[in-house]
């Protein structure tokens, strides 16, 4: 069962997108609320699949919603403004949903929905040895293998990430939040908006940049920063 949060302050809205979810087998409302400080407090004790946030709402907005969460489920946004799109692209939301919403536009958001989480833009080998772990990614027409100890780091391109290894950089239709939740977290951490990087592979960092053992300098954001040092410092301490 696919369980879906509604955040919305206008009730109209948040019936709406029951009434669109209601022909959909498979799907269950979990909670439907109408601030987003009830969907913070909710997503701390409870598991969905996909939030279909508002961003204009009291005290705060869904774009701060979606910061404030350090694990986040797939968001897709549901809003009469156009003008939050490329700022909310940019904390990785899965889709943006303009109102009024019609049937075609939010079952076009549902199957892209249901083509990511059926593993055929990255799936992943679950073997336990992590030097044969592995993910195919979808570049171009053809679903290519790489292995996880083979990557440097992962770079975001708004729809598409590019994936570094030593000898070769590959484009993938991926965003870079799937990846940042597919990835094993003991090997890979986000220090940036655009980028993932391998913990092996980093060579020396400070305040402000990591650098990787390829002499690759990669900016440490200020939103990462507190997070990458801890893990790093749970690495050392391993």
């Amino acid at each position: 069962m696919i369980r879906c949060l509604i955040v919305d302050d206008e009730e109209p809205a948040r019936e709406l997108i029951k009434l669109h979810l209601s022909d959909l087998d498979g799907f269950e409302v979990a909670a439907s609320l109408s601030n987003a400080l009830d969907a913070f407090t909710f997503l701390q004790k409870n598991s969905v699949d996909i939030v279909f946030l508002d961003i204009r709402m009291p005290r705060i907005s869904g774009l701060e919603l979606v910061r404030s969460l350090k694990y986040t489920p797939r968001i897709i946004l549901t809003t009469a403004y156009r003008e939050y799109a490329a700022e909310a692209f940019e904390i990785d939301v899965f889709d943006y949903l303009v109102k009024p919403i019609t049937h075609e536009r939010f079952m076009k958001a549902i199957a892209k929905y249901m083509h990511y989480q059926s593993g055929q833009a990255a799936t992943m080998d679950t073997q336990k040895n992590d030097d044969h772990a592995y993910m195919f990614f979808k570049v171009g027409r053809d679903q290519v293998k790489v292995f996880l100890k083979d990557i440097l780091y992962i770079e975001g391109l708004a729809d598409y990430i590019k994936v570094h290894t030593k000898d070769k950089s590959y484009i993938a239709s991926e965003k870079l939040g799937y990846m940042e939740e597919k990835l094993p977290l003991n090997s890979f951490v986000r220090i940036h908006k655009s980028f993932i990087i391998a913990l092996d592979k980093i060579s020396s960092y400070n305040a402000d940049q990591v650098i990787l053992n390829n002499n690759k300098a990669l900016p440490l954001g200020r939103l990462f920063k507190a997070g990458f040092l801890t893990i790093v410092q749970i690495k050392k301490q391993s």
